[in-house]
């Protein structure tokens, strides 16, 4: 999964220049996940290997809480802030903040939309469905908890998957930090 995410980490396209860790964006974005609730975790593969995955969490602010407690302990030993400032050249020093700091949740967006996801699937993997069928699994799964609503955050550059969302029905919505799309369910 840290491999997938890496490689459609900027804006849709490899990122791996971007970043001197080759797991630090895996550490942020993907790996929590299947730990805080593996219920809401599916991974697509073929005979190349993992080839996509779709993570979410019911409860944002649950999810904050037990990154807290569990998740970002070991990674701060491990990426010391100073650590992460001298990572010049790379973005490496972003993803430490993050570990340190947290992300900033938006209390109006997670009251109507308290679930949030990461979808990443490689090109050979795009085209046939998948991404569709990895979010339809998703969504069951949290109405099947009642959940009112999830949202995700995307790079405005990544026209393609602003596209794809919109025709599952995710919208603009609201947000304190950068282009958020909604869905009720």
């Amino acid at each position: 999964m840290y491999r997938v995410c890496r490689l459609t980490g900027a804006a849709g396209a490899d990122a791996t220049a971007r970043f001197r860790d080759p797991e630090l964006l895996g550490h942020v974005y993907c790996g929590p996940y299947p730990g805080a609730d593996p219920t809401l975790s599916w991974v697509v593969t073929d005979d190349e290997g993992v080839a996509g995955y779709v993570v979410g969490t019911a409860d944002t602010l649950g999810l904050t809480r037990w990154q807290e407690a569990r998740w970002w302990p070991a990674l701060r030993e491990r990426y010391p802030v100073a650590a992460g400032a001298a990572t010049t050249g790379t973005h490496d020093h972003e993803l430490v903040r993050i570990v340190h700091e947290g992300q900033p949740v938006d209390a109006d967006l997670v009251a109507r939309y308290p679930a949030h996801l990461h979808i990443d699937l490689l090109p050979r993997a795009q085209g046939a469905g998948l991404g569709r069928a990895l979010i339809g699994r998703l969504t069951d799964a949290l109405r099947g908890r009642g959940v009112p609503g999830l949202h995700l955050g995307v790079d405005p550059a990544n026209t393609g998957a602003i596209a794809f969302y919109t025709r599952l029905g995710l919208a603009p919505v609201p947000s304190a930090g950068g282009l958020t799309l909604g869905l009720p369910l």
